[in-house]
């Protein structure tokens, strides 16, 4: 049985799912999902087009799945997803997408910290950590458990890597590869997120390998083009080098080198 707070609004055309809890002053619109044991605190919206997994968690006056602020939206129905279990925290926005993709999506067991704000048309992971004040404009993809330090604005059409960190307080204008720990001015790779991989369990022959591919990559005299091709001569095809091979060639704003 769902816990409403008695000044909360929500539509007749809204689904909820078992165990929801709904706080004070919050608005949930019709064409809205909400999975099993969801909690939506004070003030919150939800909009029209949003679909929340199973345990998501939304703190106050978060807003989720509100129109893009796009000037080429022209009022379409799409979606915005937010997988299981991840929590959204305070006055964090999340706007739908738009003809471009159909939706914005959230994977699985995120935390995204207060103030952040996922534009139209982003594509997030699963166990993806955004700090506060991120700021992601449209069409970002970030692949699973990147971290993206606080008040870091990230340029439209940018692709962050899986299990790649970005330091706090920089600006992301290119691609940011799998399994790199990046920051500094300009911003570049410092080296493998080598503590990340770690904790995610990562062998120490595999975190070996992959310091030796970003020496190639990152720190020889080596074009982007050149290095990755000696990377596919002298190393075995595993799926980390695939990973990163195929996310060079997906890259259309190239990579922070």
């Amino acid at each position: 049985m769902s816990n409403i707070h008695s000044t909360a609004i929500v539509s007749k055309k809204a689904e909820l799912g078992k165990d929801v809890s709904i706080g004070p002053h919050s608005i949930i619109e019709e064409n809205v999902i909400i999975g099993d044991g969801c909690k939506i605190e004070s003030s919150v919206v939800i909009a029209s087009g949003a679909r929340l997994g199973k345990n998501v968690s939304v703190s106050h006056s978060a807003v989720i799945a509100t129109e893009p602020q796009d000037l080429k939206f022209g009022g379409e129905e799409t979606l915005a997803e937010i997988g299981d279990n991840t929590v959204v925290r305070e006055f964090v926005t999340i706007n739908r997408g738009t003809i471009a993709h159909g939706k914005t999506t959230l994977g699985k067991n995120c935390l995204v910290m207060a103030y952040a704000h996922v534009a139209h048309d982003c594509i997030i992971g699963d166990g993806v950590i955004m700090a506060n004040s991120v700021n992601l404009a449209g069409h970002v993809e970030i692949g699973d458990f990147a971290i993206l330090g606080g008040v870091l604005p990230v340029h439209q059409f940018v692709k962050i890597g899986a299990h790649s960190m970005i330091g706090g307080g920089f600006r992301v204008q290119q691609d940011i590869c799998p399994y790199s720990l990046v920051g500094g001015y300009p911003l570049k790779v410092v080296g493998i997120n080598s503590v990340g991989l770690k904790r995610r369990g990562f062998t120490q022959d595999t975190v070996r390998t992959l310091e030796q591919v970003f020496k190639i990559l990152f720190f020889s005299n080596l074009n982007t083009t050149q290095a990755a091709e000696k990377i596919q001569i002298e190393f075995d095809s595993t799926a980390e080098i695939k990973e990163i091979l195929g996310f060079i060639n997906r890259s259309n704003r190239g990579i922070v080198k």
